[in-house]
């Protein structure tokens, strides 16, 4: 075992004074053995999702409360969950899917005000949120908050009505979970909070990607009908109760969620090859060794910035 050790991961007589690991027979077989169980992770979930798939606990009802409260907190009228919506929000998800496309506008042009009148919702004021790769409400309600443009839409006084709808496949070749958030009035009527408050976002995830932009569609009233402003007193934030917590039930909990295994087994070997080159860089400094070639501090930096982009990439995303 000692022998072992030794040879495998720490300079050496026996491995040429470099860690059999770092060397690059070794590495491309860590490489083949990654892609190897990524094709098997593929053909797992195809073959039983109750084994290995997305686990994610987002629920349209507690995405209401959660919204509801943030609106509470600026006196603003809660909104009310509408089934024509939902059903709008429905058609985007299944035709962002269907299309492969991660945007408010289809590649063929389509707008979400296109699904939103498919649905029957004839509306005065629109908008929607998206957001991929999140697996629980709070988590999308937080980074929707954190995003100024969304964080508008979610507290704008123009709107009365809203829906979700949650979706589980595969989005621009990576497997996740779609929320498409559309939110409507069909009057000319909004709310106004007597009494402006500050709202500060929080989000468990301060690295999540944020797009600048929300898509918002807005007729304006003319002159001769101005919008009326019904005055909200301001109402003291509820709170959730354990029973309403649990509408958030596991959509699906496979025994492996396949996202997050994925990224923390690349992560760890990434971590684990990093590890071996600082120790490396130390003995041979240390014992005085000279070789030909040594590339560690390159193979450092372009071992950490593999890290960084795996890290990044699996973050949820909204737009």
């Amino acid at each position: 075992m000692h022998k072992f050790f030794h040879h495998y991961l720490l300079p050496h007589q026996s491995n040429n004074h470099r860690a059999k690991l770092l060397h690059h027979q070794s590495l491309l077989v860590v490489a083949l053995s990654l892609i190897g169980l990524s094709f098997l992770f593929s053909f797992t979930v195809k073959q039983d999702q109750s084994v290995l798939g997305i686990s994610y606990s987002v629920n349209p009802e507690e995405l209401l409360i959660l919204t509801n409260q943030k609106r509470q907190e600026l006196g603003l009228a809660p909104l009310v969950m509408n089934e024509q919506l939902a059903d709008a929000a429905r058609r985007k998800a299944s035709d962002m899917f269907i299309k492969n496309y991660w945007s408010h506008i289809a590649p063929d042009g389509t707008t979400p005000w296109y699904f939103i009148k498919s649905a029957g919702y004839e509306y005065v004021y629109a908008g929607e949120n998206l957001a991929r790769g999140f697996y629980s409400s709070p988590d999308v309600i937080n980074a929707w908050m954190a995003s100024p443009s969304h964080r508008e839409n979610m507290l704008s006084p123009n709107y009365q009505d809203i829906g979700f709808a949650i979706q589980e496949g595969n989005l621009t070749g990576d497997d996740t979970v779609l929320v498409v958030e559309e939110l409507g009035n069909r009057t000319r009527v909004t709310t106004q909070a007597v009494q402006e408050q500050v709202v500060t976002p929080t989000i468990t995830d301060i690295g999540q990607e944020v797009s600048p932009t929300v898509s918002v569609e807005r007729i304006t009233p003319t002159p001769t009908a101005l919008p009326i402003l019904a005055v909200i007193t301001p109402v003291a934030r509820p709170s959730i109760s354990q029973s309403q917590l649990q509408v958030a039930a596991f959509k699906n909990d496979p025994l492996v969620n396949k996202p997050v295994a994925q990224k923390n087994i690349a992560a760890f070997v990434l971590i684990v090859i990093l590890i071996l080159l600082i120790v490396d860089i130390i003995i041979i400094r240390r014992k005085r060794i000279a070789r030909i070639l040594s590339h560690n501090m390159d193979h450092i930096i372009f071992f950490s910035v593999l890290l960084l982009i795996i890290l990044l990439l699996t973050r949820g995303g909204v737009l």
